[in-house]
């Protein structure tokens, strides 16, 4: 099992940033790649980004491409998603989530999940 608890939710104002953070416990972090995954107000969980176990790899959902850079911290067992140029369009539950998957941006492959932290952008 592994643990996943996300933190750095806020409200911000369009063109703010944010980074939130996910901590990891329980197994060890490393076999998986994590993703961050949200669901905004009526919609479904979408895929956001995923860094690969290693960090060498990510991809990223086309609206956030170039504005929101994942990364993660194997000695800290942490997840990051720095989030700039925030967008009306952002406000969501952010969700980290982790799998065995080698590279996969679907949510139905991933095995665990964070109870998910607030991001509200004002305009």
């Amino acid at each position: 099992q592994v643990q996943l608890v996300e933190s750095g939710g806020g409200l911000v104002q369009v063109g703010g940033s944010l980074r939130l953070s996910c901590a990891a416990s329980g197994r060890t972090f490393n076999p998986y790649t994590m993703g961050w995954f949200r669901r905004a107000p009526g919609k479904e969980r979408e895929f956001v980004a995923f860094i690969n176990r290693s960090g060498s790899f990510t991809n990223y959902e086309s609206s956030v491409k170039g504005r929101f850079t994942i990364s993660r911290d194997n000695a800290k067992n942490t997840l990051y998603l720095q989030m700039n140029n925030l967008k009306p369009e952002d406000t969501a539950v952010y969700y980290c989530a982790a799998t065995s998957y080698t590279i996969t941006t679907d949510r139905d492959h991933y095995e665990y999940w964070g109870q998910g932290t607030q991001v509200s952008v004002s305009t």
